[in-house]
């Protein structure tokens, strides 16, 4: 994979962040790094190249340089949450994503994703929380982060060492990637990196503004699938981890084997067994609830392949044109909703069975008159709507329920039967069939014409 061409999402104040779209997989994921970044830079070290190429091998995948950091916009001041939260929605509209799953490290890239997610939950479909941390340095309360020491250890390699390639190691000691601190082209790499990110001072101004945020008091308020996620670095106890799991509604924490902070390098095969569970499962919740009852009607033009003959292309065409749109207006009068051809015939939808029959009776009148005669049939079940299909059990039933049916007949399930009393509807058994691939047997009804 090359490295994504840079764009420019244009922020509420006018602020220009830069951002890249790459990946190919079934879902959106807006990965938020902690700290500093920058887009091109990340790809020149193979090990952080192959985690993005990972991970654009299972969801298209949006990034973006934090206003003052990278090819963004330099800004005078670090931004704080609120505004991050903004830049987050603005590089989604324009990469053109309603939904993302967000993956947030630390306390930073974690704490913006987690503002995002309780604020706009119809936009997140779920959020990885990677070295989950709702703050960077210790409270009466939370008694876990860095210590004074350690604070100043980190501003002082700041002040003294930031970008110089003779001191990678302490760069990459610095923000955790011990795994890495002893290769040479590490080094070169993270100086370059830090170099090309932000200057010493907007590093420093950053460290600032996160020491000084606690996001703990939003936690309650995620009502996403969460996952908090954990190396086996000894700086990170899993007391913490616990503790920010507790106070998100229906939150998961996972332990994966590693040292590094950044999921970005070590063994990627745990981490993505990981990511790859939970996005499953995300994916299979959200297509339970994609599921509704609906009543599901299908039509077909009877002997289609001999009228088309009789007819001729041309005529053919004509009438397939006009048995369109005298189908489509018909649904709509009886408040369905057109789905899809099916070639000689359709599927359409209804929240009603008896408007789906009432349509389907209309529909068999109202074709006559070209010439070609029709039959149909109607179900009402559980189907699922995905993005350009219908799917489920009841979807296959209705089609079957349709081949059954004669020349200008209606069939209907005994389901779309009892869910019609009162309705004035007639309905004559037709017996108990087998349908093709549908399990059991089924009693199924002609509706009498009117």
């Amino acid at each position: 994979m090359d490295i994504p061409r840079a764009r420019w999402a244009k922020a509420a104040d006018g602020t220009e962040l830069a951002y890249q779209v790459f990946g190919d997989g079934p879902v959106d994921v807006l990965y938020i790094p902690g700290w500093v970044s920058h887009l091109e830079v990340y790809w020149e070290y193979p090990a952080a190249a192959r985690f993005f190429r990972r991970l654009g091998s299972i969801a298209r995948v949006i990034m973006f340089d934090k206003r003052g950091a990278g090819m963004s916009d330099r800004v005078t001041s670090s931004p704080d949450l609120e505004t991050m939260m903004d830049d987050v929605r603005a590089v989604l509209d324009a990469a053109g994503s309603e939904r993302t799953v967000l993956w947030g490290d630390g306390a930073d890239g974690g704490g913006s994703c987690a503002v995002f997610a309780a604020t706009f939950p119809e936009r997140v479909l779920a959020f990885i929380w990677w070295s989950a941390a709702a703050r960077i340095v210790p409270a009466p309360d939370y008694p876990w982060g860095f210590t004074e020491e350690e604070a100043e250890a980190t501003a002082r390699t700041i002040r003294e060492a930031w970008g110089d390639p003779n001191r990678g190691d302490e760069l990459l000691e610095m923000v955790g990637c011990p795994s890495i601190a002893d290769d040479p082209e590490a080094q070169r790499w993270i100086a370059k990196f830090y170099r090309y990110s932000t200057t010493p001072g907007g590093a420093a101004a950053f460290d600032h503004m996160w020491e000084a945020t606690d996001t703990r008091s939003i936690l309650p308020t995620i009502h996403v699938p969460t996952v908090a996620v954990r190396r086996d670095d000894p700086r990170y106890p899993p007391e913490e981890l616990d503790h920010i799991v507790s106070r998100i509604p229906g939150a998961i924490g996972v332990s994966v084997p590693g040292i590094d902070f950044s999921p970005l390098f070590g063994d990627l095969d745990p981490t993505f067994a990981m990511v790859e569970r939970f996005l499953g499962s995300v994916r299979e919740e959200e297509a339970e609830l994609d599921r509704v009852l609906a009543t599901v009607l299908f039509t077909d033009i009877v002997d289609s392949t001999s009228s088309a003959a009789v007819m001729g292309d041309r005529k053919w065409r004509a009438t397939m044109d006009e048995h369109d749109r005298i189908a489509k207006g018909l649904i709509g009068r009886y408040r369905g909703t057109y789905r899809k051809s099916t070639g000689d015939g359709l599927m359409a939808t209804f929240d009603g069975p008896a408007r789906a029959v009432r349509c389907a009776q209309a529909f068999v009148e109202a074709v006559k008159p070209l010439g070609v005669e029709i039959r149909a049939g109607a179900h009402t079940g559980e189907v699922t709507f995905g993005e350009n299909d219908l799917a489920g059990i009841g979807v296959h039933v209705a089609a079957r329920v349709a081949a059954m049916a004669g020349t200008s007949e209606v069939w209907a399930s005994s389901t779309v039967k009892d869910l019609t009393a009162g309705s004035g509807l007639t309905f004559q058994d037709a017996g108990e069939h087998e349908l093709k691939g549908v399990p059991d047997r089924w009693r199924l009804y002609r509706v009498v014409p009117s």
